[in-house]
């Protein structure tokens, strides 16, 4: 059932919140460390094939968490197909800009660093860092910073996506899948050993409860 593996790799269901806290302090402290206006993250919703904003610090929080965009829109959309870091220091020169999508938001910056959250060969969407203060050219150190970044905020909307799945099969299935969801839940701390023949009951559980 692979819904109950899903939950089992996002830990206790009912987590979707602590998740969306995650990221939430991702971006802050992302903002933060590079002195920025604003840094967001973007979720790939392949279902609409949009980006959709999941956490937002500085200019715009509040107020963009939940809009969506065409997945191809702008420079995030260029990163996320590319799967290819950017920095653009001007944007009004970038071709690749959308100007209409960012004035939507009530914000446009002047510049931007923007890296893909690749998690096991998929790309999941995007994180931001927006009007960085130009001190200097932007160097392999930062890129580097940004790149670890990007590493905890793919794990975490990974994460996220689980909890959601697992919660959707929870209000698909009805009771029985719920009492084998809390099931699931409890493996988080079991043994490794002990954990993969879990797995392997909840598979049997879940094929029985499908030939019903």
């Amino acid at each position: 059932m692979s819904d109950l593996r899903a939950a089992v790799a996002a830990g206790a269901l009912g987590s979707e919140q602590s998740y969306r806290e995650l990221l939430q302090s991702i971006v802050e402290v992302a903002r933060s460390i590079f002195d920025a206006r604003a840094s967001s993250v973007f979720l790939f919703d392949e279902e609409s094939d949009e980006l959709v904003f999941e956490a937002v610090a500085g200019e715009g929080a509040g107020d963009l968490v939940g809009q969506r965009f065409p997945s191809s829109t702008g420079i995030a959309g260029w990163v996320l197909v590319t799967r290819q870091p950017l920095v653009v220091e001007e944007l009004d020169k970038d071709p690749r800009f959308a100007r209409e999508a960012a004035e939507s938001t009530g914000f446009v910056p002047k510049g931007l660093m923007a890296v893909p959250l690749l998690h096991e060969d998929n790309a999941l969407g995007v994180l931001e860092v927006l009007d960085r203060p130009q001190k200097a050219a932007f160097s392999l150190a930062e890129m580097e910073l940004l790149g670890k970044f990007a590493n905890e905020a793919a794990i975490a909307l990974d994460l996220l996506q689980k909890a959601r799945a697992a919660r959707t099969v929870l209000e698909d299935e009805g009771a029985e899948a719920d009492a084998l969801a809390r099931f699931a839940a409890r493996l988080d701390e079991a043994e490794p050993e002990k954990r993969e023949a879990a797995l392997q009951l909840l598979d049997a559980l879940g094929k029985l409860l499908r030939e019903r």
